[in-house]
This record gives structure tokens, C-alpha cells and sequence, in this order.
């Protein structure tokens, strides 16, 4: 047994059970009973058609649903409240394997949704990066951070709808200076959580104002 493991142990942050060494954030029961959607294979599904009218999104998909008080809440709350940036590589590998059986496996550029430097600093680390960065040790597509910058901390979406979310978040975007030319390219958004997709919408937009290309849209979860 590893000596860490032995004064250290790890519990699962689903159902708390101990977990084996070979494990670091789910045991295999909780990761087989997770809320898979399987949307990435379907042009159609729900995430999807959450762009449909409001930005030319060729696909878009999330590797579970998500709801409130659920068990799997715990995961994304350890990665995005308690410091545990090895659920977002775990998260980031199990999409990397689901987006690799479908049309996604093609993108050239993993680009994760950029935080703003203060909550980069408070946090210690960007959750969609640290996602992505899970994502492409299974698809081999490299991580691109330099394309985008976020310019401003919104307020608190819990509470808003669609448009006032946008609204919120719209001018929060802009292109970096330091951005590479990906015309023609296939180009992957990573982020964490989908629910009303004005954030997703709002870094697309800035991408489509400066370049011909195709966008794609991964999550981990759907709200």
C-alpha cells in the first residue's frame, strides 16, 4: 500500500467510502451510477439547442446532469470552493473519454472559459483549465489559454435569467493580445457547469468577431 494512502486515505466524494489506491476522487460504483447524458454523439440534444438562434455553435455537449443537492454536487463544490483541483483533472479525463467517440475527437484547440485574475489568485488555480487539461491527456488536443482574457468579475447569476445573464457577462470577454491566428480551426470551449449558456455564448461571440471558424462546446455538467 502506499505509505501516503496509509496515514492519508482518501474518501470518495460521492458516497464516502474509502477508496483504493488506485483511486482519487470517485470510488467505481459512484462513477458508473454518475448522471451520464451521452449528448455527445447527438447534434439535436438539449445543450446543444441551448445555442440554436443565439450563436452558430456547431456542437455542443456535457458530460453529466447536475442537480442541486445531488450527491455528485460534492464534486464540482470540491473543485471549485475546496481547493481540489485533482477532481477537475478526473472530471477532464472521464470527458476526454466521452468526447473522444464522437465528432469532438476532431477539434484542434481545447480553449477553457478564462477566470479573472483576482478569483485566479484567490482560488490558486482556473477550474475549466485544470478540466481541460484532464480533457486533452485523453484526446491528445492541446490546451490553448491565450486566446481569450477576462477583463471583469461579474455579480452573482444565481438568481438571473438567460438575457440578464448575458447582459452580465457579455463585455466581460475580449480577444488576447497574445492569441495565435485559428482561422479555419476547430476550436473546443471547456468549461464546468452549463445553465443558461450566456458565459459560453459571450466567449464565443468574441471568437466568431475575430475569426473564421468552428466552435465546439464541452462541459462537465448541465444545470
Amino acid at each position: 500500500m502506499d505509505i501516503w494512502m496509509l496515514f492519508f486515505p482518501s474518501n470518495c466524494l460521492v458516497c464516502g467510502k474509502r477508496l483504493p489506491s488506485s483511486r482519487e476522487v470517485l470510488c467505481f460504483s459512484c462513477e458508473y451510477l454518475m448522471p451520464k447524458t451521452g449528448y455527445s454523439g447527438r447534434d439535436d440534444n438539449p445543450v446543444s439547442k441551448t445555442f440554436w438562434g443565439r450563436v452558430p455553435v456547431h456542437s455542443a455537449t456535457s458530460l453529466f446532469r447536475f442537480e442541486k443537492g445531488s450527491a455528485y454536487q460534492a464534486v464540482l463544490h470540491d473543485l471549485k470552493y475546496r481547493g481540489n483541483w485533482k477532481a477537475g483533472l478526473y472530471l477532464g479525463r472521464l470527458l476526454g473519454h466521452e468526447l473522444n467517440q464522437s465528432s469532438f475527437s476532431q477539434c484542434d484547440l481545447l480553449v477553457p472559459v478564462p477566470l479573472h485574475p483576482g478569483r485566479l489568485r484567490q482560488r490558486g488555480y482556473n477550474q475549466s483549465e485544470v478540466i481541460a487539461r484532464g480533457c486533452s491527456e485523453i484526446t491528445g488536443i492541446p490546451v490553448a489559454t491565450r486566446l481569450l482574457v477576462r477583463r471583469g468579475r461579474h455579480r452573482s447569476q444565481t438568481s438571473m435569467g438567460r438575457l440578464e445573464r448575458f447582459e452580465n457577462v457579455r463585455e466581460e470577454f475580449s480577444l488576447s493580445k497574445r492569441s495565435t491566428d485559428i482561422n479555419g480551426r476547430k476550436v473546443l470551449i471547456i468549461d464546468d457547469v452549463i445553465t443558461t449558456g450566456a458565459t459560453l455564448e459571450a466567449c464565443s461571440q468574441v471568437i466568431f468577431s475575430h475569426y473564421s471558424c468552428e466552435i465546439f462546446v464541452a462541459t462537465v455538467s448541465m444545470a
